[in-house]
């Protein structure tokens, strides 16, 4: 299945890349952390390692570690405004259960 982007999220990760001037994308993976046992983790991304696995949607690269990858298959990334609160938000087919600020969930 692997990761995907709506048109949003691509265009937010395309100008922040902009901005920063250099990357050829950005790396989705997971830390052990929270409430609930995992976090995501955002990072740019200049260079590609070779256990890398690369998915790219409306030209924005999305690069995952194959550890990661074992939770975030499927999940689809979008760019969600809520009042004055804006940022990316994680559909992701695998969590059964998340905290109850958000930052954490279980698989």
């Amino acid at each position: 299945m692997g990761v995907s982007l709506t048109q949003p999220a691509a265009r937010h990760i395309a100008s922040q890349l902009a901005s920063r001037g250099k990357g050829i994308g950005i790396r989705l993976g997971v830390t052990t952390s929270g409430c609930s046992g995992m976090a995501y983790v955002l990072e740019f991304v200049d260079e590609l390692q070779p256990e890398d696995q690369v998915f790219e949607d409306h030209g924005v690269k999305v690069i995952i570690d194959p550890k990661s990858m074992l939770y975030l298959d499927g999940t689809e990334l979008d760019f969600v405004r809520e009042g004055l609160n804006e940022g990316l938000q994680f559909r992701n087919p695998n969590v059964s259960a998340e905290c109850g600020c958000g930052e954490s969930f279980t698989v």
